[in-house]
């Protein structure tokens, strides 16, 4: 027999493995994940790329077992899938877990395309996108129950965490939970610059209701442990959407304000939204009576670029509002208060989820506008046992530590240390006519400082009325436009076209911000 000339067997070969690799757990198991609401991660990043652009890397990672004679007898896929694509046109590196394969707990090829994504991500610099649907590892071993476990990493091996961390210094980086997402990949879903779950098909655990029971000896559902309604609360994830599809939209949006890594700057695009425009409802959206609320995110929207606004994390530290806009097409990073829960004040999560923000904005080199309407930290037995003093000095150095152009437009209220949390230095400072500024709100104020004459006035509640009739006027920010303790007191309709002035304005320095960046150490 004449000796082969050609290599066609093995072109077969990795012809039949990539055919092999899409059958994924098989269609039995491709099944039940559709019939219980959830896409496969093959058909998720289909979904979330732009058409036909997956270049995924090592296709063919796997493993195989062979009989006696060396003959391949089986061939099961890596369960984690890898590989490069376009979003919006944008080159990014997108990976998941492949739940149909082991639950997602990683068998060996897939360990080691999971650990890969991150450094793919920072070889090349592109933003990272994570599809999370896995239970991490198991008791068993990544090798599975029967195989002889390979031997523990050596002392030297590098942290499995540092190519995780880089990436949160370097690139932007999204990642959804889809299904029931802990340990390593939980891990990795929270390691990110935005985070979300779908409303009726994901949870996030620490542990799932088997090792709770055993270790705690209560009885939750995977719902109860970690379910929506617990992390759009507990600041866990940045946002929860109704399915799929949204989720991988809310990727999509998130991604087109930041650049592709801290070397570039965020991508500006054209703004039919006039610079100019002025929103009449401006001027008497704020109430004169000042214990009556009203709706921030309609001010938001009336003087950002419309359509821009992008929010994040509204469910957790509800007080304070932070968002991704854009004026005039330039991206930027939203601050503000809401009025409507806690009269605004600063909670110790408003503190932390505010702090999380400004750190984001000055990583990717994002200019900050702050809409403030702060009444001060919140009070209370609740607030102390909180630690709001400590996260709220945290929020307040970063705010003051900032580099990025910074805007603050005073709404109303700004009070006391908290308000510190809305101004960098050197910021561009705008009032509102409506705009009151202290060490307390007048209510508060009077009621500490005059607590014996209000007491002991013929009709204290006319006492009390006369005190905050005459402080309030004192907090009137005509006195601080005379000191220039403002660079302008302005008609609220005029806000708009200020900030577009201002944005246009610092748009060369941000030239200067491009590269890492680093943080003081905080409280």
């Amino acid at each position: 027999m004449s000796e082969r000339e050609d290599w066609q067997e093995e072109i077969d070969e990795i012809a039949r493995r990539r055919e092999a690799r899409r059958a994924q757990g098989g269609p039995e198991r491709i099944a039940r994940q559709h019939e219980k609401g959830r896409l496969t991660i093959r058909e998720r990043i289909d979904a979330l790329l732009d058409e036909g652009s997956l270049d995924e890397v090592a296709p063919i990672a796997g493993g195989v077992e062979r009989d006696d004679d060396g003959n391949i007898t089986g061939y099961t896929p890596a369960n984690f899938v890898l590989g490069l694509g376009r979003v919006g046109g944008r080159r990014c590196v997108v990976g998941g877990e492949d739940y149909t394969l082991s639950g997602g707990s990683p068998n060996v090829a897939g360990l080691r395309k999971s650990v890969y994504t991150e450094q793919l991500a920072l070889k090349y610099r592109l933003p990272l996108i994570r599809l999370h649907e896995g239970a991490g590892g198991s008791v068993t071993g990544s090798a599975g129950k029967n195989a002889t476990p390979p031997p523990p990493d050596p002392v030297y091996t590098t942290h499995r965490f540092a190519s995780v961390a880089r990436t949160l210094a370097t690139v932007p980086v999204a990642s959804a939970a889809l299904g029931a997402v802990a340990g390593m990949p939980a891990g990795r879903l929270v390691s990110s610059h935005y985070s979300v779950m779908t409303r009726h098909t994901s949870q996030v655990l620490i542990g799932g209701p088997a090792l709770v029971e055993r270790a705690l000896g209560r009885s939750l559902s995977k719902e109860e442990l970690g379910g929506p309604e617990v992390h759009e609360r507990s600041g866990v994830i940045d946002d929860v959407v109704e399915d799929e599809p949204a989720a991988f939209a809310a990727i999509r949006r998130f991604l087109s304000y930041l650049p592709d890594h801290v070397w570039a700057l965020p991508p500006v695009v054209a703004c039919e939204d006039d610079p100019d425009r002025r929103d009449e409802a401006l001027a008497g959206i704020v109430p004169r009576n000042r214990r009556r609320a009203y709706d921030m995110r309609a001010i938001l929207r009336a003087v950002l670029d419309q359509g821009s606004l992008f929010e994040m994390g509204r469910g957790y530290g509800r007080s304070q509002i932070t968002a991704f806009a854009r004026l005039q097409g330039v991206p930027v990073g939203v601050l503000a208060n809401n009025c409507q829960y806690l009269a605004g004040s600063m909670t110790a999560d408003g503190a932390r989820k505010v702090r999380r923000f400004i750190e984001l904005c000055q990583v990717f080199h994002l200019p900050i506008v702050s809409f403030v309407d702060e009444p001060g930290f919140m009070i209370g037995p609740e607030a102390e046992q909180q630690g709001t003093m400590r996260a709220g000095a945290a929020a307040i150095c970063a705010a003051a530590e900032c580099q990025v152009p910074w805007a603050s437009v005073i709404v109303r209220k700004s009070m006391g240390l908290a308000s510190a949390v809305h101004f960098a230095s050197g910021a561009h400072v705008l009032a509102w006519p409506s705009a009151e500024t202290g060490a307390l709100p007048v209510e508060g104020g009077v009621a500490v400082a005059f607590r014996r004459e209000i007491a002991e006035a013929p009709d204290p509640e006319a006492k009390r009325r006369e005190l905050e009739e005459m402080f309030g006027k004192r907090q009137s920010p005509f006195p601080r436009a005379e000191a220039m303790s403002v660079h302008d007191l302005i008609d609220p309709r005029e806000t708009r076209p200020k900030l577009c002035q201002w944005i246009e304005l610092v748009q060369p320095l941000l030239e200067d911000l491009r590269g890492p960046v680093s943080f003081g150490w905080r409280p």
